[in-house]
C-alpha cells in the first residue's frame, strides 16, 4: 500500500495550557473514538482556550489502508524513557516495543510486549525540559526510538496524539498527564504493607499456618493472598469443599491475627451448565462473540471457558454483581489475572482478533478484539473495583490486575507479571517498576524471588 505524502497533523489545544492534540486531518480528528486514558473523555475532545503554540508538530503519514505513521523528531541528544511495561533498561532511548498485551511468561530483557499497554514517551530534552507524547489508539502499536532524538508511533488505524508541554520538569509533564489519565485511587493502608504471596497454597490450613509461622516468628504481615487452588476446579467464585470447606472462618481467623486475605479472579468462565455464573452469563448474554455470533470458546485452567464481555455495560454490572457477592465472606481484596486475556494452546497466546465485542458506544461500540484487547484488562478491573464499591461503600476498594492500559491505575494497583526467581529478573523488576511510575502508576509490585 503506497503512503500518503507525509504532512503536518492540525492541532488544537485541550485539557490545559501546554497540552495539545494532533489528528492526521480534520476529517481523521471527528472520526476518532473516544479516548479510554483520558479519566474524563470529553477533556480530550473539548477545545481548550489559551494563547500557547505547540513547540514540536508531529508529522504523520496515512496510507491507503489507514495505517498511520506520526513521527516527532527532536533536539539532538534527547533521551527518552516510559513505553510503559518494558524489560531492559530505564532509559528506552534506541529500543522498540508492541503495545500487545501478551501472557509473557519467563520475558527476556528483549521482550518486546509484555502484559500491559502504554503507548507514551517522556522525553528528556538537552536543555532539561521533558516533553510527554501519548499516542491515544487501543490498538497494537509499534513505538520506535531506534533513530536519534526522534519519535516514532505505527499502527493500523489512525489515532490522535496528545503532547504534554515541553515543560520545564519531568515531573511537571508527570502532573499534567495525570490530569489527563487521572490519579489512583486512594488504597487502603494495609495494602502498603508486606504481602505474603505464592502459586499456591492448597488448603485453607496451609494458610493459616503460613500467617502464624510469621506471628510466632515475629516477622511483620499484613495480607495474604490466594491463588486458583481455592476455587472448585478453577471455577471462579467458587470455594473448594475439602481444601477450602469454611472460608468465612478462614477469613475470620486471618482478620482476628491482623491479617487480610486477597483472593484471585480471573475472567475464564467455565463453559458447565449448572455452574451458576455460566448460566447466569449465558441468561444475561454477556460472553465475547466469534465472528458468526456464537459465544468464543477458549481454554485456560477450567478447561473450555467463555469469556465476559467487559465492553459492555451490561457485562459490568454483571460482574460487579458477582463481586458484591463474592466480598460478603471478608474478602479484603481482589486479584485480577490472565486478563490479557489469555487464552491457552494458541500460537498468539490469546483470542482471535476477528472475535466481537458489543461495546457500548461511549467507550467505542461494536468493534472487533483488535480493537479492544489492550483494554480488557483495564475494564475487567474496573467492573472489579465497582463490584467491592457496591458490596462495601465504606471501605476503600483494593484490586490488583495483570493485563492494564495507561489509566488503568484509576481502577487497580498492578503487578509486573510472571517473573523467574533468578538475579536477572530481580534486577529487570527495578526499571520496570520506575518506568511505571513516570505514566503516574504509583501503587506497583514485582514478585520478589
Amino acid at each position: 500500500m503506497a503512503a500518503a505524502t507525509a504532512a503536518d497533523m492540525v492541532w488544537v489545544r485541550v485539557l490545559e495550557d501546554g497540552v495539545f492534540r494532533f489528528d492526521a486531518s480534520e476529517a481523521a480528528r471527528a472520526a476518532a473514538g473516544p479516548s479510554l486514558s483520558f479519566a474524563d473523555p470529553r477533556r480530550r475532545e473539548a477545545p481548550h482556550d489559551g494563547a500557547d503554540m505547540p513547540a514540536v508538530v508531529p508529522v504523520c503519514e496515512v496510507a491507503a489502508g489507514g495505517s498511520q505513521k506520526v513521527v516527532i523528531k527532536l533536539p539532538p541528544g534527547t533521551s527518552f524513557y516510559g513505553t510503559g511495561e518494558a524489560s531492559g533498561p530505564l532509559e528506552r532511548t534506541g529500543k522498540r516495543v508492541f503495545t500487545w498485551n501478551t501472557d509473557a511468561w519467563g520475558f527476556g530483557p528483549g521482550t518486546t510486549s509484555l502484559y500491559q499497554s502504554h503507548p507514551w514517551v517522556l522525553a528528556v530534552l538537552p536543555d532539561g525540559k521533558a516533553l510527554g507524547v501519548l499516542a491515544d489508539t487501543t490498538r497494537r502499536c509499534e513505538i520506535d526510538l531506534r533513530q536519534e532524538s526522534t519519535i516514532k508511533f505505527s499502527a493500523l488505524s489512525a489515532y490522535p496524539v496528545i503532547t504534554f508541554g515541553p515543560f520545564n520538569t519531568p515531573a511537571d509533564v508527570m502532573t499534567s498527564l495525570s490530569h489527563a489519565i487521572g490519579t489512583v485511587s486512594m488504597p487502603p493502608k494495609w495494602s502498603l504493607g508486606y504481602h505474603q504471596c505464592r502459586w499456591s497454597y492448597d488448603s485453607s490450613e496451609k494458610v493459616l499456618k503460613v500467617v502464624r509461622t510469621f506471628r510466632e516468628k515475629d516477622i511483620p504481615c499484613d495480607v495474604v493472598w490466594m491463588d486458583i487452588d481455592y476455587m472448585d476446579g478453577f471455577r471462579c467464585f467458587t470455594f473448594d469443599s475439602i481444601r477450602f470447606p469454611d472460608p468465612i472462618s478462614m477469613v475470620d481467623d486471618l482478620h482476628s491475627i491482623g491479617c487480610k486475605a486477597i483472593w484471585m479472579l480471573d475472567p475464564g468462565i467455565k463453559k458447565e451448565e449448572g455452574y451458576f455464573v455460566y448460566d447466569s452469563g449465558s441468561k444475561s448474554d454477556v460472553w465475547i462473540q466469534k465472528a458468526d455470533g456464537s459465544p468464543f470458546v477458549g481454554e485456560v485452567w477450567p478447561g473450555d471457558c467463555v469469556f465476559p464481555d467487559y465492553t459492555s455495560e451490561k457485562t459490568r454490572a454483571w460482574w460487579a454483581s458477582l463481586v458484591k457477592d463474592f466480598i460478603s465472606i471478608g474478602v479484603d481484596g481482589i486479584w485480577n489475572d490472565m486478563n490479557e486475556p489469555a487464552v491457552f494452546k494458541t500460537t498468539t497466546k490469546t483470542m482471535p482478533e476477528s472475535n466481537i465485542h458489543r461495546g457500548d458506544a461511549d467507550i467505542g461500540g461494536v468493534q472487533n478484539h483488535s480493537y479492544y484487547h489492550n483494554v480488557y484488562g483495564m475494564l475487567m478491573a474496573r467492573s472489579t473495583y465497582k463490584g467491592m464499591e457496591m458490596g462495601n461503600a465504606a471501605k476503600r476498594p483494593f484490586v490488583l490486575t495483570r493485563a492494564g492500559f495507561i489509566g488503568s491505575q484509576r481502577y487497580a494497583a498492578t503487578w509486573t507479571g510472571d517473573n523467574l526467581s533468578n538475579w536477572e529478573h530481580l534486577h529487570m523488576s527495578l526499571p520496570m517498576v520506575l518506568q511505571l511510575v513516570i505514566e503516574t502508576f504509583v501503587l506497583i509490585s514485582k514478585v520478589v524471588p
